[in-house]
C-alpha cells in the first residue's frame, strides 16, 4: 500500500498513477474522504475520553445535585465514547479497505499505456537466418517430441489442458537450468531458498496478487490456502511482522518453487506446447533494500536476467513495461523477452519489479536504521522461469537434423552435453 501522507499531501500524484495504470481515479477521492472521517472521528474519540477520565476524577469528591448531574453527563459520555469508537473503527475499516485497492504509484519515467506501449531499451544477440542456413525451423513441441523430452497429450491425459510431462533429456533440461541458474544466483550473493508452494491469505494479499490478479490464483477452499504463482510470495511475506536491522541490507534471496496460474483470459492464446501452462518450475530473485537503494538495484537485478540470458546464448530485448500493463506492486517493471523463431517475434522469459515500499507496508515488514524505524522497498526479478526458457533454447539452438546445441553453461550440468540427439528419427 501506499504511504496515506503522500495520498494527503499530493492527491493529484496519486489520481495521476491511477490514471496512468487504467484505474479507478475516484477511488483517490474516496479514500481521501474515508481516511478524513478516520481521523475527525479519532480526534472526536480522544477528546471524549479525556472528557470522561476528567469526570472520573471529579465524581468521587462531588456530592448532592453537582453529583447527580456529574453522573448523568457520566452516562452520556460513555454513550458518546462507545459511539465514537465505533465510528473510528468503521472509518479506519473502510480506509483500510480502499488503501488495499490502491495500486503502488508508477514511477515517472514509465512509460504511459496499456501491453502494447512499451518501450524497448536494448536488443542482445542475433536471429538467425534459418533460410539461410537451409532449413525451416521446428517449433519446440515438434522438437520436444523428437528429443523424448516432451509429452503434453499424456499431460492432458493426467491432469487436463496446459499441463505436460518433461521426459529423458527434458527432465534433465529443467535440472540443468535449475542448477545453473542457482550457481549464478549464489555467486552473485544470494541465499538459496526453497519456498511453500501453499501461503495463507495475508500472504497472498500482502504481495499485492488478491486484487487485479486474483482470477489467476488458485485457493484452497476447505484449508483456506493458495497455492503461489510465483516464489515472490513467500519471499515477500518470509519477514512479514519483522523490524529487520539497517545494516543487514540488502538481503538477497533466490528460490526455487513451483508455480501454478489459472491463466485465466488466456484461451487461445499459446495453447501448443509448453509456453503458457498451468504448472511450472521457477528461480526467482528478491531483494530487500533500503528505499532510497531501490533503483540501484532494480537495474542489478536487469543484470543480473541480462547476464543469464547472454549466457544461454540466446537473442532478447528488454523493455520498459508500460504503466497499464505493471501489475499492482510495481512502481516500474522491465521484461526480458526472448526471440522465438517460429512465432517470429520476442516473447517474456524474464521480467524485473521494483514494488517501493508497497508490498513491505501491507507486509509490515520494516527497518531499523538508528532511532528510526521506517518501511523498507522489495523487489523481484525472474532468473529463470524453465518452460519458457526450455522452449527458446530448443527453437534458437535446433539443428536440421532435429538435434540441438547444448549452450556452453548448461553442458556441466548435462553431463558434458554438447548436443540433446533426437530418440526418434
Amino acid at each position: 500500500m501506499i504511504d496515506l501522507r503522500l495520498l494527503r499531501e499530493d492527491p493529484d500524484r496519486v489520481r495521476a498513477s491511477q490514471r496512468a495504470r487504467g484505474e479507478d481515479v475516484a477511488l483517490v477521492d474516496s479514500l481521501l474522504s474515508a481516511d478524513e472521517r478516520r481521523r475527525s472521528s479519532g480526534v472526536r474519540f480522544d477528546e471524549l475520553r479525556a472528557e470522561q477520565k476528567q469526570l472520573g476524577k471529579l465524581i468521587p469528591k462531588a456530592t448532592g445535585d453537582e453529583k447527580a448531574e456529574l453522573l448523568k453527563r457520566a452516562s452520556q459520555l460513555a454513550a458518546d465514547v462507545k459511539a465514537a469508537d465505533a465510528e473510528r473503527d468503521a472509518a479506519d475499516a473502510e480506509t483500510q479497505e480502499l488503501l488495499l485497492q490502491l495500486g503502488n504509484l508508477v514511477h515517472p519515467d514509465v512509460p504511459v499505456g496499456g501491453e502494447e506501449d512499451f518501450v524497448t531499451l536494448e536488443t542482445h544477440g542475433t536471429i538467425r537466418d534459418f533460410g539461410a542456413e537451409g532449413f525451416e525451423p521446428k517449433d519446440h513441441l515438434e522438437l520436444g517430441q523428437l528429443l523424448g523430452a516432451i509429452d503434453v497429450e499424456r499431460g492432458a491425459k493426467v491432469s487436463g489442458s496446459r499441463f505436460y510431462f518433461l521426459t529423458g533429456v527434458g527432465a534433465l533440461l529443467e535440472l540443468a537450468l535449475v542448477n545453473a541458474a542457482m550457481a549464478q544466483a549464489t555467486a552473485a550473493g544470494f541465499t538459496p531458498m526453497l519456498t511453500p508452494a501453499l501461503v495463507r491469505p495475508q500472504s497472498m494479499a500482502g504481495t499485492g496478487f488478491l486484487g487485479q490478479a486474483a482470477q489467476d490464483v488458485y485457493h484452497l477452499d476447505k484449508d483456506d490456502l493458495y497455492l503461489v504463482g510465483t516464489s515472490e510470495v513467500p519471499l515477500a511475506a518470509y519477514h512479514m511482522d519483522e523490524i529487520l536491522d539497517a545494516d543487514k541490507l540488502p538481503l538477497r534471496y533466490a528460490g526455487f518453487s513451483p508455480c501454478f496460474r489459472r491463466e485465466a483470459g488466456s484461451h487461445g492464446k499459446d495453447t501448443r506446447g509448453i509456453f503458457r501452462v498451468h504448472q511450472f518450475d521457477k528461480v526467482e530473485m528478491f531483494t530487500y533494500v533500503a528505499p532510497e537503494d531501490s533503483q540501484a538495484e532494480h537495474q542489478r537485478l536487469l543484470e543480473w536476467e541480462k547476464q543469464w540470458l547472454t549466457s544461454l546464448e540466446l537473442p532478447f530485448r528488454v523493455i520498459d513495461v508500460a504503466s497499464g500493463d505493471l501489475g499492482a506492486s510495481a512502481a516500474r517493471k522491465y521484461d526480458c523477452e526472448a526471440w522465438i523463431p517460429t512465432q517470429g517475434k520476442y516473447r517474456e522469459l524474464t521480467s524485473t519489479s521494483d514494488c517501493t515500499e508497497f508490498q513491505s507496508r501491507r507486509l509490515s515488514i520494516r527497518v531499523r536504521d538508528g532511532k528510526q524505524v521506517k518501511p523498507l522497498a522489495t523487489l523481484n526479478g525472474t532468473l529463470c522461469a524453465v518452460p519458457r526458457t526450455i522452449v527458446a533454447i530448443l527453437e534458437n539452438h535446433q539443428q536440421a537434423d532435429g538435434s540441438v546445441r547444448v549452450p556452453e553453461v548448461l553442458r556441466p550440468y548435462l553431463g558434458g552435453r554438447e548436443v540433446l540427439e533426437p530418440v526418434a528419427r
